[in-house]
This record gives C-alpha cells, sequence and structure tokens, in this order.
C-alpha cells in the first residue's frame, strides 16, 4: 500500500473549492483525517457522510461544498449512492440554517485560540 499523504489531497481539493472551482469529493481509508485536513481551509464546510440521509442533511442543512468518504466505511455501491445523493441535493436556503452558517463564518473570520476561555 502507497504511503500517500492524504493532508496533502485534502488540502489541495479545499484550496481549489474555497477559490471557487466548485465542489470537491475526497476518498480515503475511513475519511476522518480528509475532513479534518479540508475544514483547516477558510470556508470549506467538508461533511464526512456516511449514509445517503447524511449526505442530503450536508448539502440541505450546511451547504456543504466538500464531500468525503471512507471506502473501508463504505461499500463500492454504498458511495456511489452518497455521492450521486450529495450532488443531486440543494441547499434549502431555510432562514435557520443560513444564521447558523453566517454564526460559523463569523467564528471562522474572528475567533483566535487566545480568546477561548473555559
Amino acid at each position: 500500500m502507497p504511503n500517500d499523504d492524504y493532508v496533502d489531497y485534502a488540502q489541495r481539493v479545499a484550496i481549489r473549492v474555497a477559490k471557487g472551482f466548485g465542489q470537491g469529493i475526497l476518498i480515503c481509508d475511513t475519511g476522518i483525517g480528509m475532513a479534518i485536513a479540508a475544514n483547516k481551509v477558510k470556508g470549506i464546510r467538508a461533511a464526512l457522510c456516511t449514509s445517503r440521509m447524511m449526505a442530503q442533511r450536508a448539502r440541505e442543512h450546511n451547504d456543504s461544498n466538500v464531500l468525503v468518504v471512507g471506502a473501508s466505511i463504505n461499500t463500492a455501491s454504498e458511495i456511489s449512492d452518497i455521492v450521486r445523493t450529495w450532488l443531486d441535493t440543494p441547499f434549502s436556503g431555510e432562514k435557520r440554517h443560513i444564521q447558523r452558517l453566517k454564526k460559523i463564518e463569523l467564528v471562522e473570520k474572528l475567533l483566535k485560540v487566545d480568546d477561548l476561555r473555559l
């Protein structure tokens, strides 16, 4: 098995998406590391989805712009269904979801670790 560094691939896709080149899909062993790495890029809402329902909600509720799936978690057929669902589902645009996304964007812009209080 090759020793590829998933962080490089996740960030490469995330940067392209953040620059407006469409949506991204990442596939690796479990998808966990890919999702973490992609979400470090400003403007990225990478969702690790293991079911069609998760993919649907990721788009409808969170306007996810990067889908992450795990090849050892789902079968090829399940991954195909998850990807198709994610690609075919639009953002709902409901007020409550827009408000939540604005909060996330604000945190992304303003919050610094030094500002956090326990």
